[in-house]
C-alpha cells in the first residue's frame, strides 16, 4: 500500500516552479503548475513501489485539534500564494479522476490520517509512506516505510527503523520525545528553550523517554536541568503537538484504493486541463 502525503507533494511541485514564476496557467486562466509536477510525482513514486494500493491524504484547512490546545500552533506560516490556493481543490479532483481515494478530515492533519490508515492496515500490508515531512518517521515500524523526496523526481530517502537507528541512534517513538525536547519551528512550538538536536539525542539515548530523563534530572548538568524545569509545561505540551494521532475517524474502503486506473478518463482530465507530457505516465 502507498499512502502518499499529498499537501507535501502538491507544495513542493508548485515551489519548483513557481520560483522562476512559472505558473503553467491554461486557457481557462487556471494555474497547474503544482498539480502537474504533484501528478508526475505520484506516478514515478507508484512507477517505483510498485503498489497494489494507493491512497492520497490531505490537510482539510489550516487550523485542526492542535491549534485548540496551542493557538500559536503553525501561526507562523503565511497564506498560500494565490496561485497555489485554486489548486488544492483541483489536485482532489484530478486525483478522484484517477480513481485513488482521497482521505482528509476538518480538525486532523493528513499526518493523522496516513498514521491512523498504516496503523490499521500494517498487520495485512507493507505499507510505504511517500512525504517530504521527516515528522513522519515516527510511524515506523516493520511493516511501514517512509520514502523522503529529495530534490527532482524518483528521488527517495527511503527509512525503515533500522535506518532510522543507525542515523540518530533512536526508535521511532522516540522522535516524539526528540521533537518535544527540540521544538519545531516549522511548526511553530518551542519545545525545551535552549536544547537543540544534539544534546536532546544524548539525552535520549541516555535516558530513553521524556519520562525517563525527568526521573533523572539530578544527574543532568545544572544548565540542562535548568532549560527543563524552566520548561517543563511547554515540554509536556510539545510532546502532545508532536504525536501523530492514529486514531482519527476515518473510514476507507480499500477495493477502491486497488490501483487501477480508467486510462481513457485520465486522458480526458489531462487534455480538458492541457497538461503536457503526461500521457506517457499511464502507459
Amino acid at each position: 500500500m502507498l499512502l502518499v502525503d499529498g499537501m507535501a507533494l502538491l507544495f513542493r511541485a508548485f515551489y519548483a516552479t513557481a520560483v522562476s514564476n512559472y505558473f503553467m496557467i491554461n486557457s481557462k486562466g487556471m494555474p497547474t503548475n503544482g498539480v502537474h509536477g504533484f501528478i508526475k510525482h505520484l506516478f514515478t513514486a507508484i512507477d517505483h513501489f510498485n503498489p497494489s494500493h494507493v491512497i492520497c491524504c490531505w490537510d482539510m484547512g489550516s487550523k485542526t485539534f492542535r491549534n485548540e490546545e496551542f493557538p500559536e500552533y503553525k501561526a507562523n506560516r503565511g497564506e498560500a500564494p494565490v496561485e497555489l490556493i485554486p489548486q488544492f481543490d483541483l489536485v482532489k479532483e484530478v486525483v478522484d479522476s484517477l480513481d485513488i481515494p482521497n482521505i482528509g478530515l476538518v480538525g486532523y492533519e493528513a499526518d493523522d490520517c496516513i498514521g491512523t490508515i498504516a496503523k490499521k492496515y500494517s498487520g495485512d500490508y507493507d505499507i510505504t509512506i511517500v512525504t517530504g515531512d521527516r515528522d513522519i518517521l515516527q510511524l515506523l515500524d516493520e511493516h511501514i516505510s517512509v520514502a523522503i523526496v529529495r530534490n527532482g523526481f524518483g528521488n527517495y530517502e527511503v527509512y525503515k527503523p533500522e535506518r532510522l537507528f543507525e542515523e540518530k541512534g533512536i526508535t521511532p517513538d522516540q522522535m516524539i520525545d526528540l521533537k518535544a525536547l527540540m521544538g519545531d519551528p516549522s511548526d511553530n512550538y518551542p519545545g525545551v528553550k535552549g536544547i537543540g538536536e544534539k544534546t536532546a539525542l544524548k539525552l535520549l539515548i541516555e535516558y530513553g523517554t521524556i519520562e525517563g530523563i525527568l526521573e533523572n534530572l539530578p544527574k543532568l548538568t545544572k544548565s540542562q536541568r535548568a532549560k527543563i524545569e524552566d520548561s517543563i509545561e511547554m515540554l509536556h505540551l510539545s510532546h502532545r503537538l508532536a504525536r501523530i494521532h492514529c486514531e482519527v475517524p476515518i473510514e476507507c474502503n480499500l477495493e477502491e484504493a486497488i490501483f487501477n486506473v480508467n486510462k481513457d478518463r485520465a486522458l480526458l482530465t489531462f487534455k480538458e486541463l492541457e497538461f503536457k507530457g503526461l500521457d506517457r505516465l499511464l502507459g
